[in-house]
């Protein structure tokens, strides 16, 4: 190449004015003369460069997942030496963020927790995907259509200071005792219990059920009223649901399980809420095993979207008749029976859905409040379904034996590099950023597919240890080494010693002579 062969030439041209005979002679009668204990220095000195090396390289990988060093060469070594393309990355794909069905209460939780700790359950990107949902849902979509109590609660779901918006929506209630969206925000964020939420949440679901039964006599065309009408049944199920939820706190299931239920006959289409998994999960506490079953008959369906809890649970109920029974010995020599690899097939599908979920249930990694958002098959959907059904499985006696015994598994059958599923779809890139944005920074997110690590990484690594080990045998056996390090030298120079001779024989000498001056 070019700016090789002008280096070259450079050098040759420079070798007079440089004095590269004198300073060639003057560094080997340097190299004759070395102690060992200059080879200790340098041998250490390599392991400390190279060991601070490796300690950036390996902070930049798992902050941003590349490498640093192939960053910086890219980016700024690159376009010296040839102008090199550099790969265009994928697009990414969408990944779409869901509401969490589950989310707890920010006042008497959240709030709760991070007063205990000091550390945020909830991060910046969270609670902005809440405040949006807020907006939608509880204010009018057609400007004018609200009273001023509305446009106080219209700027009190704008604003990130939680007491701010408490004091809008204390406003607006002195204003307005029939402003159901105030006492939903109260509930949310000013209730220190959960009893003193669910009386707010009940306020808010009679104002609600009011505005609704006065609609009737409305007439159809007014577009205002309609407005108003679709923010009063937003917050009629937003209101039931969370009543629902917090007897489920309270521990009184048999109240929960009828709200859900009337919740999910009288407003069908509100399926996208996803108030089934609440459903769910209230059946599995009060163990009642056989509801559960007809209620994921109705959901785990093709044309649904699937999700951790409706998989999870599944596979939980095709466990149950075998696990208590299951002893891995016995297994390994007469087989699995066919109920037990019925129940292997569901926990599969599971896994293969969202595979960081184990983990969790098996306390291999700590459990975390739910974030109010979730990413389903990634991480943070993992958390959330945990959360609240750890303890559904630990009542079953055998099921996390059986989960710990089959669960890896599910990775030997599915295709590698994750080009195409076995029972879904391959795993969206994307996923470990999302999941970044919606958990906390103190809990180390689960990647899946793992990352392979960069070149320069297992390279800096292996120097750092051959340097470490030549500076160790260096300092034990300097006389040794030193004899060692004069002959690699001497190997080193040969290959040199040889091309010149052979050059010298080829070449006139004139010519030689020439090149060779000083």
């Amino acid at each position: 190449p070019a700016p090789i062969a002008y280096i070259m030439f450079l050098i040759w041209f420079l070798r007079a004015p440089l004095r590269l005979h004198e300073n060639l002679d003057q560094l080997g009668f340097f190299m004759n003369s070395l102690t060992p204990k200059f080879y200790v220095a340098l041998t250490g000195t390599s392991s400390v460069i190279s060991g601070i090396i490796l300690i950036f390289e390996w902070w930049y990988f798992h902050k941003h997942g590349n490498s640093l060093i192939e960053q910086l060469a890219l980016t700024y070594v690159a376009p010296f030496i040839g102008g090199i393309d550099l790969p265009e990355k994928p697009a990414q794909s969408e990944c779409k963020v869901w509401r969490n069905p589950m989310n707890l209460i920010r006042g008497c939780e959240y709030f709760k927790f991070m007063q205990v700790t000091g550390n945020s359950p909830l991060t910046h990107y969270d609670m902005n995907l809440t405040a949006q949902d807020q907006q939608m849902f509880f204010c009018p979509d057609v400007a004018g259509a609200g009273d001023k109590g509305d446009e106080l609660m219209a700027l009190a779901w704008r604003t990130v200071d939680t007491e701010k918006s408490i004091e809008l929506a204390l406003q607006a209630v002195n204003g307005n005792s029939n402003c159901a969206s105030a006492y939903i925000l109260l509930a949310e964020e000013c209730a220190s219990t959960v009893p003193e939420a669910d009386k707010y949440f009940r306020q808010a679901l009679k104002i609600a059920d009011n505005n609704i039964r006065k609609f009737v006599s409305v007439p159809s065309h007014d577009v205002k009223a309609n407005s108003l009408h679709r923010r009063d049944i937003n917050i009629c199920v937003y209101a039931r649901r969370r009543v629902a939820m917090c007897l489920r706190k309270m521990g009184k299931l048999k109240e929960c399980i009828k709200i859900t239920r009337e919740l999910i006959k009288e407003f069908p289409l509100m399926s996208v809420l996803h108030i089934h998994e609440n459903l769910i999960e209230a059946l599995l506490a009060q163990k009642a095993y056989n509801d559960v079953q007809a209620l994921l008959t109705r959901y785990d369906d093709l044309t649904l979207p699937k999700s951790a809890v409706i998989c999870y649970s599944a596979a939980l109920l095709k466990i149950r008749p075998v696990c208590e029974k299951f002893f891995a010995d016995v297994t390994v020599k007469k087989g699995l029976t066919t109920h037990q690899f019925d129940a292997v097939e569901a926990l599969q599908r599971a896994v293969e859905f969202n595979p960081h979920v184990p983990q969790y249930l098996l306390e291999e990694k700590p459990i975390i409040l739910p974030p109010e958002h979730l990413l389903k098959r990634g991480d943070s959907e993992a958390v959330a379904y945990s959360f609240y059904h750890a303890a559904h499985w630990k009542e079953v006696p055998g099921s996390i034996k059986f989960l710990e015994c089959f669960w890896k598994d599910t990775f030997k059958l599915i295709p590698f590099p994750l080009e195409k599923g076995k029972l879904f779809h391959p795993y969206t890139s994307g996923t470990e950023e999302t999941d970044r944005e919606l958990l906390p920074l103190f809990h180390d997110v689960s990647v899946y597919p793992k990352k392979e690590l960069p070149f320069f990484l297992v390279f800096t690594a292996g120097l750092c240890l051959f340097t470490l080990s030549l500076a160790l045998l260096t300092h034990f056996y300097p006389i040794f080494m030193g004899e060692l390090a004069r002959i690699a030298l001497e190997y080193f120079a040969t290959p040199f010693a040889m091309i010149a001779e052979h050059l010298q024989a080829l070449l006139p000498q004139q010519v030689w002579n020439l090149l060779t001056r000083a």
